[in-house]
């Protein structure tokens, strides 16, 4: 997402080289989506790259390869899981968690296969999966036997909210895209570990995503009273402003609770000049 068209010139320095981009990202927020491993696994020195652009405190949130979670469904892919682990070695504590997508047809009855592969993961590193089946919405023994499942490795549940963006119609090309392309599932909120990880989209007009994250506002206060590290990643279908909006939803958070430690400062967009 550091990389993103829209942001440069106007949020981000440009140009500049690939190897600098994340580091401005991360003065504008303190997690990233590593969405792109989903695709393919990188080059082990690239991962070196995104650790040397960022303090050991950043926050990545990687996403397993497809070939893993949808080719595969979580079975017999232990040489691919072992060379992407090697390859994200770099990151050392900047990997906060290791995402597992799941595919939409990836319902109750695989349960035994996800229990089974959480079961053989490293306890190295932390684990969150996001589900897209609606059972796991709709029918609560379904739930539950995923939360137990969860449980047993110490693993969270992503809530992938969207019902902001179906809230109303589309009105733009992107969220007209977005629609056919994003689960449409209940809202979850509860958190099963010490580090909840929650999804949220909203709509590309401010005022709109704005207003759909107020149940998120208040459950982060609560979580961070409980004295949970939860982390939130702020969407809308074209992402063009997606930066300011995650600000945006750590100030009002801070407004609340003041305690929490603000964002850094961005860095100019604008080259810096002499004159």
């Amino acid at each position: 997402m550091w990389t993103h068209a829209s942001w440069q010139g106007r949020l981000l320095p440009h140009p500049l080289p690939a190897g600098e981009r994340l580091r401005a990202y991360a003065t504008w927020c303190n997690a990233v989506e590593g969405n792109t491993t989903f695709y393919a696994t990188p080059a082990r020195s690239a991962v070196e790259s995104w650790a040397g652009q960022t303090d050991p405190g950043f926050r990545f949130v990687i996403k397993l390869p497809k070939t893993i979670t949808h080719e595969r469904r979580l079975t017999g892919a232990d040489e691919e899981l072992r060379a992407f682990l090697d390859t994200m070695e770099p990151l050392g504590p900047r990997t906060h968690a290791l995402w597992i997508q799941l595919p939409g047809s990836f319902g109750p009855t695989d349960l035994g296969a996800l229990a089974g592969f959480l079961r053989g993961l490293p306890r190295s590193h932390r684990y969150a999966v996001e589900v897209r089946h609606r059972a796991f919405f709709d029918d609560a023994r379904s739930a539950r036997f995923l939360e137990r499942a969860l449980a047993a490795v110490d693993a969270e549940w992503i809530p992938f909210d969207t019902t902001a963006l179906f809230q109303r119609p589309p009105t733009s090309d992107a969220e007209r895209d977005a629609w056919t392309k994003k689960p449409r599932v209940p809202r979850r909120s509860s958190a099963l570990t010490e580090h909840p990880i929650v999804r949220y989209i909203g709509r590309d007009d401010t005022a709109g995503t704005v207003e759909g994250w107020g149940h998120w506002i208040d459950t982060v206060v609560e979580w961070l009273r409980e004295g949970r590290s939860p982390t939130v990643f702020v969407h809308t279908p074209d992402n063009a402003d997606a930066p300011v909006l995650a600000r945006r939803f750590h100030d009002e958070v801070r407004e609340r609770l003041p305690e929490v430690e603000p964002l850094p400062e961005p860095m100019p967009s604008e080259p810096l000049t002499l004159f």
